[in-house]
This record gives C-alpha cells, sequence and structure tokens, in this order.
C-alpha cells in the first residue's frame, strides 16, 4: 500500500505551473501533438480522466471531457440575454468551441472569429473536432488572422455581442484585459450589445479577477460575474458579462426558456434555471470584489498573472 506522500508513475506525467507557488501532476496515456507556432507552444495530450486536452504554453485550455461546460458558461448567458443576437465577434477561440456554441443560435446570421494565431485553427481543425464540430466550415463564419486589438481598432463593424475567449492575461494578451481595450470594444457594440469575457479563478487569481471586474466597471454601467467548476482545469473559474442596457441577472428563467425554444438550442449545462441562479454569487467572492488594493488595468499598467 503506497504512502499518502506517494506518487505513482506508471504513466507519464504532465507538470502545469498554476502560480509560482502551485502546480498540479496529470497522469497522460500519449501526446497527440507537440509543436511550437509563431507565438506559443501547443500540445494536445490523452488523458485517462479528461480524453484530449489542449495545453498553450503549458497551461491546460481545455478538455474534450468537459469543454462544453466552459464554453457553454462563456457564450450562452451572454447570447440568451440578447433579444437578438444576429451578430457575434469572437476574439481568440481559435479551438472552436466558443464558435460552436454561438453558431447553436438560429438567429446568428453573422459570426466573426479573429485569432492571431493560424497554426492553433489548423492544429484544432486537425486534432479536435469533437470540440468543435467543423464550425469553422459554416457559411456565417468570418476568419481573420491577426491581433485581436488591431482588428478592433480598425474596423467599423458593429456587434451585438461580443466574447472575449482568451488567454490569461501574460505578455502580449494582457493588453487585451485594459481599460482602454475595452473601451474599443464598448466602440464596437450596438447600442444594447454586450461583452463577455473569461475572468480567471476567484481563487488562485483572485487579484486578476478582481482587476478585470474593476476594469471592466470603468467602462460599462452593468457588470456581472458568474462562476463554474471546471474539473481539468482544477479551478472554480469566473465569467463577466458586461454592457450599458441589458442585466443578464434581470432575464427571468421563463423568457430564457422561450429563447430556447425558438432558437433550437441543445445545450448539456447551462440551461433556463441555471441562468437565474449563475449570478447569486458566494460571500467571499463578493468580498473580494470589494478589495481595494486591486488596480485598474491599463496599457501602461496591465494586470498580468505572474509566470
Amino acid at each position: 500500500m503506497p504512502s499518502s506522500s506517494s506518487i505513482d508513475i506508471g504513466g507519464m506525467l504532465y507538470h502545469e505551473r498554476l502560480t509560482r507557488s502551485l502546480s498540479r501532476l496529470v497522469q497522460i496515456n500519449r501526446v497527440i501533438f507537440s509543436g511550437t507556432t509563431k507565438y506559443q507552444r501547443v500540445e494536445i495530450v490523452e488523458s485517462p480522466d479528461f480524453g484530449k486536452m489542449l495545453l498553450i504554453d503549458g497551461k491546460v485550455q481545455l478538455s474534450t471531457f468537459d469543454e462544453y461546460i466552459y464554453h457553454e458558461s462563456l457564450v450562452h448567458p451572454s447570447l440568451f440575454s440578447h433579444p437578438r443576437p444576429e451578430k457575434v465577434l469572437i476574439i481568440g477561440g481559435g479551438d472552436g468551441g466558443a464558435l460552436e456554441e454561438v453558431l447553436k443560435h438560429n438567429v446568428v446570421k453573422e459570426v466573426v472569429l479573429v485569432d492571431l494565431d493560424k497554426e492553433i485553427i489548423e492544429i484544432s481543425k486537425k486534432y479536435l473536432k469533437e470540440v468543435h464540430k467543423d464550425a469553422f466550415n459554416d457559411e456565417r463564419v468570418s476568419i481573420f488572422i491577426e491581433d485581436g486589438r488591431r482588428f478592433v481598432e480598425r474596423t467599423n463593424d458593429k456587434f451585438d455581442v461580443v466574447i472575449l475567449d482568451l488567454t490569461d492575461p501574460s505578455g502580449q494578451s494582457a493588453r487585451l484585459y485594459t481599460v482602454e481595450f475595452y473601451k474599443l470594444i464598448k466602440s464596437r457594440l450596438n447600442s444594447n450589445g454586450i461583452v463577455t469575457t473569461h475572468s480567471e479563478s476567484p481563487y488562485v487569481y483572485q487579484r486578476e479577477f478582481v482587476a478585470i471586474y474593476k476594469t471592466l466597471s470603468e467602462v460599462f454601467s452593468i457588470v456581472r460575474p458568474y462562476g463554474a467548476w471546471i474539473p481539468s482545469f482544477g479551478l472554480y473559474w469566473m465569467f463577466i458579462i458586461a454592457s450599458d442596457h441589458i442585466d443578464p441577472r434581470s432575464i427571468s428563467k421563463d423568457l430564457i426558456k422561450k429563447r430556447f425554444e425558438e432558437r433550437g438550442v441543445y445545450t448539456e449545462y447551462y440551461s433556463p434555471e441555471l441562468h437565474e441562479a449563475l449570478f447569486v454569487l458566494p460571500k467571499d467572492i463578493l468580498m473580494a470584489l470589494k478589495r481595494t488594493d486591486v488596480p485598474v488595468s491599463t496599457d501602461e499598467k496591465p494586470i498580468e498573472i505572474p509566470v
């Protein structure tokens, strides 16, 4: 009988560093893909617990076991809060998971996906069909390979919903979490538009989560955080919806149910009943949002997760 401090090393172990002082080991059966694109290190591995896992720069981005929890949480609360989301912008999301969820809504007429890394899209097309389900080939989809911020600066298009499916705020991606960037996003929203973003763990990355909340609150009058447990992340994970005109917390489950039926959407995690419950936060997270020692993220001093 092994002791409580021993580690079974009968298989390959993948080391993921969560913070400078916290790591975890995930046993894997095989490495499906490993390589470096122009911008990042990309790996797809197979885990006995989580199926295929996509890792970028050593951090888990999704698994086929539970990607639906992350992607449904990121996409549907905002799209169902909007009365008719016809034009959607996704920044990041090169794995196609958010794209696949957006396209479930039959009212969506156009989706623009902008990702800096063309290779991550090609890798996902080849190895992660369980996630994107060939969503890249939908006739409603336009794909732009460029920096998301540069795209927002140059486009004159307006969108009903903007989804920020980004890597963690670090290095170049930190510029996509600042007050200046959120102001740019706001300028590209229609009058009743919504933006939604993932916003880190309220426990392991609490400072970053609070900073994203405060920064969005500098730009939008309605800012609603909500969370979900993502098993393959090993963390409780937060998301935030921001708008000047639509409050997702005020949308009833009956209205959400009506929109489900009208749009013909099938989900595995999100539901009308869950929508009502999402925005009820535990007391410790509410207290964290009141922290006074966390500054707004700016281009000059962006919030970043220490590597």
